[in-house]
């Protein structure tokens, strides 16, 4: 897989995680520990993203 390959997997997996903390915050009891989870998993591939974008600069 090249890097900007890689770069818009992780991308749409940053997405899907907005969408499903946007979900979960909207429900009437959303869990709490799960949006830590998606969020530091979110804040995770953001990371990456931009590591791989330096790289490619």
């Amino acid at each position: 897989m090249t890097i900007n390959g890689r770069i818009q997997a992780l991308q749409d997996r940053h997405d899907k995680l907005d969408e499903n903390i946007s979900h979960e915050e909207g429900r009437p009891a959303p869990d709490e520990n799960l949006l830590v989870k998606m969020k530091m998993e979110k804040l995770r591939l953001k990371d990456e993203i931009e590591q791989l974008r330096r790289q490619m600069h």
